[in-house]
């Protein structure tokens, strides 16, 4: 008899956003009693906070708050500053290289390209890693937006 395959129950955490109730004290204000948009911005912590959770990721969003800020301050940030980075901040390399920068690459935060280096003397190939901040995430978040408003806008002219 074959084998049934196993349906995962839920959504993994790596894979989740977290999205607090939209009036919730954690989520900064964006819109006023006429569903219009306030012009305040959020802060990188406040953005950080919908990737790992302050509340049930503490360690996490620490760290990643720290590393955009660090990134965000640079135009990019090469190995060596990286391992500066990890090493400066007394920051796990398995938790910073195995889940933070990962889950920062997926959701598009940041962008991370690798140049491909033959040495001369030994042949040897090395990939040395460059980090930049990405636009991605919020191109993502913003074309999500414009297009329920645009389903929403469409829906009242119906009326």
């Amino acid at each position: 008899m074959a084998e049934e395959k196993k349906i995962p129950r839920g959504i993994p955490s790596s894979e989740s956003l977290y999205f607090p109730a939209h009036n919730a004290e954690e989520f900064k204000p964006f819109q006023d009693s006429n569903e219009s948009l306030t012009r305040n911005l959020w802060r990188m912590d406040d953005v950080v906070n919908v990737i790992f959770s302050k509340k049930f990721q503490p360690t996490y969003y620490e760290i990643a708050v720290k590393f955009l800020n660090t990134l965000s301050a640079k135009p990019h940030m090469d190995g060596a500053d990286i391992g500066k980075f990890v090493s400066g901040n007394k920051v796990s390399k398995a938790t910073f290289y195995n889940r933070v920068l990962p889950r920062l690459r997926r959701v598009g935060m940041i962008k991370v390209e690798r140049e491909t280096i033959i040495a001369l003397e030994s042949k040897r190939k090395f990939r040395p890693m460059r980090i930049s901040l990405s636009k991605t995430f919020g191109n993502c978040f913003y074309k999500i937006g414009d297009s329920w408003i645009a389903i929403v806008d469409e829906a009242r002219t119906k009326k």
